[in-house]
């Protein structure tokens, strides 16, 4: 029994893996996607360290968090595609948790980077949930939608599930691991904004021109 391991994990999730195992992995990966506040550094490793337990099949739990995965991100760009930018942003704001500013973030992101964002933002915390959002809205081909979102769900998946399986008891210890990750990825991309912009003021002819 998952429950009996006394984990700090909130107990909805230990419950929905002991009732339905390694599909409920996955029915609790897909309410991620939909509700980001809820962990995905505390499911994914929780279900591979009862993979190594033996509650859980390895492979199965890899291949039901990846469903769960591309099931709450494919539902979140179906709402970016029928509610259109506008209505979906006035919904998200009255929804507990969520963080419009964050959702923005995310859009600009999109837009910047295209359909490498889907891939990428499917392995940033917060940005892998919000990225179907604009892709829904700007009608990204729903192929390609689900092509990289399945690859970049199933290397994140892996890599949660396969901690958490290798350090057994010592599962919880994944979710440091992610706050270091997480401030690694925000350094890195405040300084991607410095070199650009210092890239385009030093650029000739980028500053306020001279008379002839």
């Amino acid at each position: 029994m998952i429950e009996s391991i006394g984990s700090t994990a909130p107990d909805w999730i230990t419950g929905l893996m002991d009732t339905l195992g390694a599909p409920g992995a996955g029915v609790a990966i897909a309410a991620e996607n939909l509700f980001p506040p809820l962990p995905s550094e505390v499911i994914l490793p929780l279900a591979g360290f009862a993979a190594g337990r033996g509650s859980l099949h390895l492979a199965s739990a890899l291949a039901w968090t990846t469903l769960g995965s591309v099931a709450g991100a494919l539902a979140l760009y179906g709402v970016g595609a029928l509610l259109g930018r506008d209505r979906t942003v006035a919904i998200a704001s009255k929804l507990p948790l969520v963080n419009v500013a964050d959702i923005e973030k995310t859009e600009r992101w999109f837009r910047r980077h295209g359909t490498k964002a889907v891939f990428f933002g499917r392995m940033i915390p917060l940005f892998r949930s919000f990225i179907s959002i604009p892709a829904g809205i700007e009608r990204m081909p729903v192929t390609g939608f689900l092509a990289l979102t399945t690859l970049g769900s199933l290397i994140w998946n892996t890599v949660f599930v396969l901690a958490g399986y290798l350090l057994g008891e010592r599962w919880e210890e994944v979710t440091g691991y992610v706050e270091v990750y997480s401030k690694v990825v925000l350094a890195a991309a405040a300084l991607a904004v410095v070199v650009f912009v210092a890239a385009r003021v030093s650029r000739p002819g980028s500053g306020i021109r001279r008379r002839e």
